[in-house]
C-alpha cells in the first residue's frame, strides 16, 4: 500500500507533519496482508526485536525482551493533558497541553532518524460497527506493528472505512532512546490524540489498547452516552441452551483472563454449561433502542500475563498460546521453547536465558540473596482471540452481545464476602466506586498494598472520576432494563493466609447463582448491610468438597471490618471534594446506617 492510495487529506497532512518532526528514513504503510507481516517478522528478527522460537513445538511464535526498566505501565509518567486541571481530576497525572506538546516534541525531534516510520490504520471493534473507533498509529517499532496486527483490526479495510468517515485518533509512538528519563505517555482527549515516547513495553506503546480503548474512549463515551470499561465479556451457555452475557471488572492480573475463558468444573459440566469468551480486558457498551445494554470487545487479541498460566489456572489459554504468539520477557530454554514461574511441570528447567538476556539456573540469587526469576512477574503474551478454544462466535457481531449482569471484584483477604448483589443501580455504582484490591506486578508500586480502584478504572479513566461516577449514574437513568450489579471476591483467606475458595473453574458456581438472580430463579436471599448474599444451599457444590463451615465463612459479614472500610471510603471520596455526586455520599450514609442498625 502506497501513499498514492490514501485519499483522506486530514490523515495525509497529519502524517506529513509528524514525518517532519520525527525525520524517519522511510515510511511504510501497513496493509494488514500476511505477506507484509512475514516480511516485518524477518525485519524484526534481523534487527534483534524478535527471537524465533522452536517452530516445530511453537509454530509462528517469537520472544521479545524489553529494557529492564521498561517492563510495566509507567503510571507516574502517564498524563492526561487538558486545559483545566479539574477535567483530569485527582485520579490522573495532569499536564497542560501546551507544555506536554513542547516537552514531547523535544524528544520526538529527529527520534526516527535512520529508522522506518510504520503507519498503522487500525479499528478498535469490528470495521464499520457503530460501536467502533478508528485510530492511526505511527511507530518506529516492528514489535509494535506485529502486536497491533494481533490486537486490532489493522490495514487496508480500515483505511477504506476511514475514507468514508474521516475521524480518527492520532497516535504517535517512538522508542527514541528508551530512556526512562525521557519517557512520556500523553493523552490529549480534547484533540483525540495520544503521544508515547521512550518506551517499548506493550502497555505504554500499543496505543489502541489502554490509551485509546480506555483513556480516550472513556472521555468520548461520556460525551456520546456510552461506556468504555476495563471489563471482560463472557457468555455462559445455560443447560437450556440460552447464552447469557456478563461483564466483569477486576484490576490487572487478578483473574480476569482466567474467568473469561474458564472451563466448567465436572459437577456443573454435567448440567450442560459452556463458556464463550468475547473478551478478557475491555468492554465498550451502548444502550440499544429497547433500553438494554449491549457490549463489544474492541480488541481482537489477548495481551495477557504469562506467570501462573498453566493447565490448572487456564487450560484454554495454554492451548491458545501454543502457536502464532509473541512472548515478552520470559525464560528461553536451550531447545528454543519457553518457561515461566507457574508453568506446567513440577520442576523448572535446568537452565536457560532469563528475561534480561542473562544465563539462568534454578535457585539463582542476586547480590542481596533474592531469587532471580526466569520470567519477569509482568511478562506477557500477545495472541489472537481466534486461537482460543472458547472464542465466541459473536466476536465480529457489529451489534455486540446483550449484558445481563455487571460483576465487580478484587483481592480482599478478609473484608468482602464471596459474592453479594447490590440493592439497585445507584447502590451498584457505589459498590463499583468503592472497589479495592491488592497491587500486583502489573502495576508499579508495592506488591500487596491495598489500593482503591473504582470499577478497575483508576489508571485508565481519561477524565475526572467524579464525573465518571456521575456518568454511570446517568447511564442507569437512560436504561429501561438495567443489568444487575454484583461484587465477588475469590481471594478471602483463613487465619493461616490460605484461600478459602478454590477459584478458577469453580467460580462458575458463583456465576450460576448470579444468573439465577438475573433469571428470577433464586428469589430467596439473605439481606445484609452490604447487599444480598445467597444462602449457602443456593450455591451448587456438586463435586466440590470444602471443609465444614467454609461456605459460611466465605459469606460472612464482619461489621468491624466494614466500619474500618467506611473510613477508607470516606477518605477516598473526599479527594473529589464538591465534584463527587451526592448520590454516592447518600449511599455511604445508607451503608453506615445499615451497619449501625444491625449491631
Amino acid at each position: 500500500m502506497t501513499k498514492s492510495h490514501i485519499h483522506n487529506k486530514k490523515l495525509i497532512a497529519w502524517v506529513n507533519k509528524m514525518v517532519r518532526m520525527c525525520e524517519p528514513d522511510e515510511i511504510v504503510w501497513i496493509d494488514g496482508s500476511n505477506e507484509q507481516r512475514k516480511k516485518l517478522e524477518e525485519e524484526a528478527i534481523t534487527g534483534g526485536e524478535l527471537i524465533p522460537l522452536n517452530q516445530a513445538k511453537l509454530p509462528d511464535c517469537f520472544l521479545h525482551r524489553t529494557s529492564i526498566d521498561d517492563v510495566a505501565r509507567t503510571e507516574h509518567l502517564t498524563f492526561i493533558c487538558t486545559k483545566r486541571k479539574r477535567d483530569a481530576g485527582p485520579n490522573n497525572n495532569w499536564m497542560p497541553p501546551g507544555l506536554a506538546y513542547r516537552k514531547a516534541k523535544a524528544i520526538f525531534k529527529g527520534a526516527m532518524r535512520a529508522r522506518t516510520m510504520y503507519v498503522i490504520p487500525f479499528s478498535m471493534g469490528p470495521v464499520g460497527s457503530p460501536f467502533s473507533k478508528i485510530g492511526v498509529e505511527l511507530t518506529d517499532s516492528c514489535y509494535v506493528v506485529l502486536n497491533m496486527l494481533i490486537m486490532t483490526r489493522a490495514g487496508e479495510p480500515v483505511l477504506r472505512q476511514l475514507e468514508e468517515n474521516g475521524e480518527f485518533t492520532k497516535c504517535l509512538h517512538s522508542k527514541a532512546q528508551l530512556d526512562i528519563n525521557k519517557r512520556l505517555i500523553l493523552h490529549f482527549p480534547q484533540d483525540n490524540t495520544i503521544w508515547s515516547v521512550g518506551s517499548g513495553y506493550g502497555g505504554n506503546v500499543l496505543l489502541g489498547k489502554k490509551c485509546l480503548s480506555l483513556r480516550i474512549a472513556s472521555y468520548l463515551a461520556r460525551r456520546e452516552h456510552w461506556l468504555a470499561e476495563h471489563m471482560l465479556i463472557m457468555g455462559i451457555e445455560e443447560p437450556n441452551g440460552q447464552i447469557k452475557y456478563i461483564v466483569a471488572a477486576f484490576p490487572s492480573a487478578c483473574g480476569k483472563t482466567n474467568l473469561a475463558m474458564l472451563v466448567p468444573p465436572e459437577g456443573l459440566k454435567k448440567k450442560g454449561y459452556r463458556i464463550w469468551t468475547v473478551g478478557d480486558d475491555i468492554a465498550w457498551m451502548r444502550i440499544d433502542s429497547d433500553g438494554t445494554l449491549w457490549a463489544i470487545n474492541p480488541e481482537s487479541g489477548f495481551f495477557g500475563v504469562v506467570p501462573g498460566t498453566n493447565s490448572k489456572t487456564n487450560p484454554n489459554m495454554v492451548e491458545t498460546i501454543k502457536k502464532n504468539t509473541i512472548y515478552t520477557n520470559v525464560l528461553l530454554k536451550p531447545d528454543g521453547t519457553l518457561w515461566w514461574e507457574g508453568a506446567d511441570g513440577e520442576a523448572p528447567p535446568t537452565g536457560g536465558v532469563d528475561w534480561r538476556g542473562q544465563p539462568w539456573v534454578p535457585g539463582a540469587v542476586d547480590a542481596l540473596g533474592k531469587p532471580i526469576l526466569g520470567a519477569h512477574p509482568n511478562s506477557r503474551f500477545t495472541v489472537s482471540i481466534t486461537n482460543c478454544p472458547s472464542a465466541s462466535f459473536r466476536l465480529e457481531q457489529h451489534h455486540g452481545v446483550p449484558i445481563s449482569a455487571i460483576v465487580f471484584g478484587g483481592r480482599r483477604a478478609h473484608l468482602a464476602p464471596l459474592v453479594y448483589e447490590s440493592f439497585g443501580w445507584q447502590h451498584g455504582v457505589f459498590v463499583g466506586a468503592t472497589m479495592a484490591s491488592e497491587l500486583t506486578a502489573a502495576q508499579v508500586g508495592k506488591i500487596g498494598q491495598v489500593r482503591r480502584d473504582p470499577m478497575a478504572m483508576l489508571p485508565f479513566c481519561g477524565y475526572n472520576m467524579a464525573d465518571y461516577f456521575r456518568h454511570w449514574l446517568d447511564m442507569g437513568r437512560r436504561m429501561t432494563k438495567r443489568p444487575q450489579i454484583f461484587h465477588v471476591n475469590w481471594f478471602r483467606t483463613d487465619a493461616q493466609g490460605k484461600f478459602l475458595w478454590p477459584g478458577f473453574g469453580e467460580n462458575l458456581r458463583v456465576l450460576e447463582w448470579i444468573l439465577d438472580r438475573c433469571n428470577n430463579k433464586a428469589e430467596a436471599v439473605v439481606k445484609t448491610p452490604v447487599g444480598y448474599i445467597p444462602r449457602a444451599s443456593d450455591i451448587d457444590m456438586t463435586g466440590l468438597e470444602l471443609p465444614s463451615g467454609t461456605l459460611k465463612k466465605l459469606l460472612a459479614i464482619d461489621k468491624k471490618e466494614w466500619f474500618e472500610e467506611l473510613k477508607g471510603i470516606k477518605a477516598f471520596f473526599k479527594q473529589f471534594k464538591k465534584d463527587l455526586p451526592q448520590e454516592l455520599w447518600q449511599e455511604y450514609e445508607d451503608l453506615k446506617s445499615r451497619l449501625e442498625s444491625n449491631e
